[in-house]
Parts: structure tokens; C-alpha cells; sequence
């Protein structure tokens, strides 16, 4: 097949994406030589097979968590007691890591019943003061454990 290119063009072609290889190549470095990832685990090595949380950097990564207590059973009481109690748990996770609720930059909340959202936010608007709240998404969702509520966040790191 004969290409319809002149052959300069296409000897100028060749040069650039020679030249370029040499960049590629240190993109793909520098993407190896970031920051190591953290992984926490504040209660010890995981049952299941996720992190808590992980550290990039400065940013945390905070997985989904559920309103559960220590012993892995959901809170009794419904979405308020769940939310109050996985916002415990979040809060506890980033202490963990060396931050509070305060650095919580983007949440994701998952309800069971999209229903249930302002009773979700009463109790979510208590973990944020002077209305420095956290970017947030949230989505109707089917739920382990037959919890109403999970919340994923990010957090920046100091």
C-alpha cells in the first residue's frame, strides 16, 4: 500500500513520534514514581478484601462504609442511627490516617430509599460546620446487610 503523503511529511512524521518516545517514556516514570499508596487499616488486618482506606499522596480514599457497630451488626433505629453511626466510623477511619471530618473533600451516598434523604442530611449536616460541606453525589442503591444508608468520601491529607 502506498501512502498518499508526501515524503517529507512523512519523514517529518516519523522524526516527531520518534522524538516522542523519549517524553512517553518519562510519563510512564514519573506515573511509577508517585507517591506509594498508604493502606489503613485501623482495626487491624481486614476480614474482607478491601482497605478502609488508602492514602495517595494527600488525598484519602475512604471505602464504602456502613452504620455498623464493632461486632459487624447494623445499628438498630434506621437511617438516622445508620448515618450516625457510619459518620462514627468514617471519622474514625480518617483519625486513622492523621485528619478529621473537617478535611472530607467529595462523599458518595448510597440510600436504600432515595425517600429516606432528608433524614440522611439532618444527621449529615452535623458532621460539617460553618457550611464548609463536601462535595457530594448521591444514588438510590440495593445495600449489604439490608442497610438504608453507605457513604464513600475522600479527604485531603496535611
Amino acid at each position: 500500500m502506498t501512502s498518499t503523503l508526501p515524503i517529507a511529511l512523512r519523514r517529518a512524521l516519523s522524526l516527531a513520534l520518534l522524538a516522542g518516545l523519549p517524553f512517553a517514556s518519562a510519563c510512564r516514570a514519573s506515573v511509577r514514581s508517585g507517591p506509594e499508596p498508604q493502606f489503613i487499616h485501623p482495626d487491624g488486618p481486614p476480614a474482607n478484601p478491601f482497605s478502609p482506606a488508602v492514602r495517595v499522596g494527600n488525598i484519602i480514599f475512604v471505602s464504602g462504609t456502613l452504620g455498623t457497630k464493632p461486632d459487624g451488626t447494623l445499628v438498630p433505629g434506621g437511617i438516622q442511627a445508620e448515618t450516625r453511626q457510619l459518620l462514627e466510623n468514617i471519622k474514625g477511619t480518617l483519625a486513622a490516617a492523621g485528619v478529621g471530618m473537617d478535611r472530607v473533600v467529595k462523599c458518595t451516598v448510597f440510600l436504600a430509599d432515595l425517600k429516606e434523604w432528608p433524614a440522611m442530611n439532618e444527621v449529615y449536616r452535623s458532621y460539617f460546620s460553618n457550611g464548609n460541606y463536601p462535595a457530594r453525589a448521591a444514588v438510590q442503591a440495593t445495600l449489604l446487610f439490608g442497610a438504608r444508608v453507605e457513604m464513600e468520601c475522600a479527604a485531603a491529607a496535611k
